[in-house]
């Protein structure tokens, strides 16, 4: 019997690990934002994997393009939710991570900054540091979901501002 427990338990771990490895390559399989086109090495400390339970995933640049991916996926169940520690740019569990939401630090595709970290004392240090507040996964996206209208009006209205830009180079 204590054999059988064994192989099982080893069985889990070498599964959890498989899974967090794959997790770990999700630049190199989607190194651009499926939904804005960002380079997620470049924004490593905020990128997030969706996995969902028909087998497909999206790899994402900050929490704001994972709410919209799950928002127009809504017949598709999250089998895992994948964020990058802040800190240490590893990905990890987005539903466990501590989330905090604004401070002075910018966000990544919002106003109000959603940084995530592993452990619930790198997330205080943080908000001590550079303000915010501390949450749960849950209020992290629901904040994602109050700020869409003015995160998307501000991401238009600079991506209009470089073009306009580019264009003045040009000429």
């Amino acid at each position: 019997m204590a054999r059988l427990f064994a192989a099982v338990a080893l069985a889990v771990v070498s599964l959890g690990s498989a899974v967090a490895a794959r997790a770990q390559d999700d630049v190199k399989k989607s190194p651009s934002c499926v939904h804005c086109g960002m380079d997620r090495e470049k924004f490593a400390q905020s990128r997030m994997v969706l996995d969902y339970d028909d087998g497909s995933s999206a790899g994402l640049c900050s929490l704001h393009c994972a709410a919209v991916d799950l928002a127009i996926h809504i017949d598709k169940s999250p089998k895992a939710i994948w964020v990058a520690d802040f800190g240490t740019k590893k990905l990890v569990d987005a539903e466990k991570a501590w989330w905090v939401l604004g401070g002075t630090k910018p966000g990544v595709m919002t106003k109000r900054a959603k940084w995530a970290f592993e452990t619930r004392e790198a997330a205080e240090a943080f908000a001590r540091e550079s303000g915010g507040t501390v949450a749960a996964f849950e209020e992290a996206v629901k904040a994602s979901y109050e700020d869409m209208y003015a995160d998307t009006k501000m991401i238009r209205e600079k991506r209009k501002a470089m073009k306009a830009k580019a264009a003045e180079k040009k000429n």
